[in-house]
């Protein structure tokens, strides 16, 4: 089973079938321009066309475009998610290829964890320093 095919959308049951670009920019919060962009740099898979040329995207296509988002919330580079994607379409053989990838993903994500939670503690003594001032308690 491929990742597209194991990602499942966290939005809640299935709604229909096929969706429009609009509908799919309503459900994801991403632009049509955006959604035109991932397609033709080969981030997103082949999006079916309707008789009429205008694209169906699928429950599978929302899977994937949700797990995108949360790649792009990891700060992972638009190159490698692009590498990840040809990697998905490439097949099975492409696994440990696809698991080094998001494993590098995860190593940046910890470390701007760990950055993020000293920061917080530097504001955290601050906060206290000026609740202590300011005649309050600290927090």
């Amino acid at each position: 089973m491929s990742v597209i095919e194991s990602v499942e959308s966290t939005t809640g049951p299935a709604r229909k079938d096929r969706y429009t670009i609009s509908e799919v920019a309503a459900l994801t919060g991403l632009t049509a321009h955006t959604l035109r962009w991932y397609e033709r740099i080969g981030l997103m898979p082949h999006v079916d066309r309707s008789h009429t040329g205008q694209r169906r995207f699928s429950e599978r296509d929302l899977g994937w475009l949700e797990f995108v988002g949360k790649l792009r919330l990891t700060g992972m580079p638009v190159a490698d998610m692009v590498r990840y994607a040809e990697l998905v379409r490439e097949g099975a053989h492409t696994h440990a290829e696809r698991r080094a990838l998001l494993e590098a993903t995860r190593r940046d994500v910890l470390s701007r964890i760990a950055e993020l939670q000293d920061t917080l503690a530097v504001l955290d003594l601050k906060i206290d320093h000026y609740g202590t001032i300011c005649g309050g308690t600290p927090s």
